[in-house]
């Protein structure tokens, strides 16, 4: 698998632009999930996963940082750098990028594996927990994404 996981070319659609003229916010988050959605194939968690176990993910913390704007129509690829992880947690790192290679977008997520029955938070089948130490040792190589772990807040002098 290729690290940082990059997700197939997509492309911004009209119908997410906003009145500025450039991709709505909340579609940032859009693209950042459909980008997850095919590194949590590799990982076990498909479209048949909660019918078949009865667990799924759940995002309890998602942070964007809007680096730069893109457009109606401009091909965007999405990364997935999982930072860290327990037996319930996934700590990850993604970066949107136009098709050129510049940098458009940053988002950090805690997603946590959840047994629907409670709903509570749930370890990872073993099979999957495999999967996901396979990928943390090749994002190892990786260091620390720049951006990860960054703060909100007005720096006072």
């Amino acid at each position: 698998m290729q690290a940082p996981f990059q997700s197939t070319v997509m492309t911004v659609k009209p119908e997410w632009i906003d009145f500025n003229g450039h991709l709505n916010m909340a579609y940032y988050g859009v693209l950042f999930d459909m980008g997850a959605d095919q590194m949590f194939e590799h990982f076990g968690f498909g479209p048949d996963y909660q019918s078949r176990t009865g667990n799924t993910t759940y995002a309890a913390e998602f942070h964007v940082r809007y680096i730069r704007e893109v457009h109606v129509n401009d091909p965007v690829i999405v990364s997935y750098h999982l930072v860290d992880f327990d037996k319930k947690r996934l700590h990850s790192f993604q970066e949107l990028r136009h098709a050129d290679g510049w940098l458009a977008a940053t988002g950090e997520t805690m997603t946590l594996h959840v047994d629907q029955s409670g709903p509570r938070v749930a370890p990872m089948p073993d099979d999957v927990l495999a999967r996901v130490k396979g990928v943390a040792q090749a994002h190892a190589t990786l260091g620390k994404p720049e951006g990860v772990h960054a703060s909100i807040g007005i720096r006072r002098t």
